[in-house]
């Protein structure tokens, strides 16, 4: 029997699926006795290291779990899966770990790097194993903020490392327990590959290289986090009532007076996998967005695409409290949940956080620990959390014509003015608000958000290329993860992007959408010149 410990946080639908894809079949754990019986268990973990360790207390299953792993029986950990082998983390001070591996997990220093630690990076073998054979060569995808340090205590368990600022471990084993930083299950095929083979057994180790230096011939080189090319799907119902992907120009989803149609979400974002994009967007801009969990079109087409498509999907749209027409009130964190449940692995949060931001402005720049993102955090972590910001340009004569954040131009504005600012809409771009971007993403930071999506009004469907002025603003003022979105018209625009600014991630629709510019063609342009790229 496989079975999955799912202690209740995170996408674990995922892992479900490709489980599934793999032909087998899997068994949840619902007692403390169902740990014991297991001939395979999987614990996948998306959240906070506290309370995951609460939860596997409160559920009973602490000391099954420690019997089975202190047997050396099958396991397979997934992220918070490997981080609770350790002794405790830095995430949840006081917090004890399953203590199997010796050592504390860390937070990455984001003084100097962007965290979380987010995007498809390599693994630097340190043993040779049947469950990562010929990984050393591929990437996978890794979303975390904090890291088990290699040394000397834990040598002997260290199977994988990966380099972002500074070594850590991303795989470990001894005897047939192992664990993963990376998410498999989200890693494309040589995710689905690591998968199968601990399905299958397949997870031999050369015990004799327990705590040596690694094998001649393994890899040595360090590790590169590669820039993430996403693609972008607004979702929204049509005049006749169907589910289509749509795009609009300035944000105007119409063509001749009818919402523009350019396929079905499903089929359109498989295409998309298919053609190697590293992550998948869907925004929900239908008229259900007030009432997302009545919205069972949207869900559904999450959970059918989380059947397919193995790497991260994002959801946008409704990520708010609200009250449905029966007078039932939803949290922010109910409505995320279902979405996680549901197949996403990240939610977005546009308007919503334009209010949020206002209101932690208001009191004096802290947060009272109720806003949408706060909640999401707490539960599922940073990292679940995207910021979706939609921009304009307001132009002014000088620096002190305006309280906001200003820059010097190099793109005049019409009357020739050399400043501007950028201002923060919301009701997708309809109404705009004494906000700039800089009081928005660093608000939303402060937090607790994970990365932010930098849209641009103004570049909106325009094929000019991205605005990086706006970028390299919002990427100087927060040391989180960056997605530039909105302008993108051929691939040496995105060639431009990485040379000009250090953001992690670009976004694009419309040119992938009417396939104008393939994703093939601008991984091509950009492995040409020299960028790190998940081929």
């Amino acid at each position: 029997m496989i079975a999955l410990l799912d202690y209740g946080a995170g996408n674990v639908r995922s892992v479900r699926n490709a489980i599934a894809a793999l032909g087998y079949s899997l068994a949840d754990v619902r007692t403390p006795e169902d740990i014991l019986t297991a001939e395979r268990l999987i614990f996948p973990g998306v959240g906070a290291f506290g309370p995951a360790m609460q939860r596997l207390r409160e559920l009973g299953f602490e000391g099954p779990l420690r019997e089975y792993l202190r047997a050396g029986r099958p396991f397979l950990g997934i992220c918070i899966g490997l981080q609770s082998l350790f002794e405790g983390s830095e995430e949840s001070p006081g917090v004890a770990g399953l203590g199997l591996i010796p050592g504390l997990v860390k937070r990455f220093d984001n003084s100097v790097l962007s965290v979380p630690h987010m995007g498809w990076n390599g693994l630097r073998l340190q043993r040779e194993c049947e469950l990562l054979e010929d990984a050393g060569a591929r990437r996978f995808y890794f979303v975390h903020s904090y890291f088990a340090e290699p040394d000397a205590s834990n040598r002997d368990w260290v199977l994988a490392e990966t380099d972002y600022g500074r070594p850590f471990i991303s795989a470990v084993q001894r005897g047939e327990v192992a664990a993963v930083q990376f998410h498999p299950e989200k890693s494309g095929a040589a995710g689905l590959e690591v998968l199968r083979r601990f399905l299958a057994g397949q997870c031999i180790l050369d015990q004799a290289a327990a705590g040596h230096e690694p094998a001649v011939g393994s890899q040595s080189e360090p590790t590169a986090l590669a820039k993430r090319i996403i693609a972008c799907l607004d979702v929204r119902t049509n005049d006749h009532g169907d589910l289509v992907v749509t795009k609009g120009d300035q944000y105007d989803v119409r063509e001749q007076g009818e919402v523009r149609n350019l396929g079905k979400p499903v089929d359109l974002a498989k295409r998309y996998y298919d053609e190697g994009a590293d992550e998948i967007t869907f925004l929900n801009i239908t008229a259900f967005r007030d009432f997302p969990l009545v919205d069972q079109p949207m869900l559904k087409v999450l959970r059918r695409a989380s059947e397919q498509i193995f790497v991260p999907l994002t959801i946008g749209g409704g990520i708010r409290a609200f009250t449905d027409q029966n007078g039932q009130t939803y949290s922010a964190l109910g409505v995320a949940t279902e979405y996680f449940r549901s197949g996403a692995d990240k939610v977005s949060i546009g308007s919503e956080a334009v209010l949020i931001a206002e209101a932690f402005h208001a009191r004096g720049g802290h947060g009272d620990g109720s806003s949408a993102i706060e909640q999401i955090a707490r539960v599922y972590g940073n990292q679940a959390v995207v910021i979706s910001v939609d921009p304009r340009r307001v132009y002014v004569e000088s620096p002190e014509a305006s309280s906001h954040h200003c820059i010097q131009t190099l793109e005049p504005g019409p009357n020739g003015e050399g400043y501007c600012w950028f201002q923060c809409t919301i009701k997708g771009g309809r109404e705009g608000r004494d906000l700039d971007v800089l009081q928005l993403v660093q608000a939303c930071e402060q937090l607790g958000a994970g990365e932010i999506l930098v849209n641009s009004i103004d570049r909106d469907g325009s094929g000019r290329g991205f605005d990086l002025e706006l970028l390299k603003m919002v990427r100087a003022g927060v040391r989180i993860p960056v997605i530039a979105s909105s302008g993108a018209g051929c691939p040496e625009h995105f060639t431009a992007l990485f040379a000009a600014v250090d953001v992690e991630a670009a976004l694009a629709a419309g040119i992938f959408h009417r396939r104008e510019v393939p994703i093939a063609a601008v991984k091509r342009e950009l492995s040409d010149r020299g960028v790190s790229i998940r081929a």
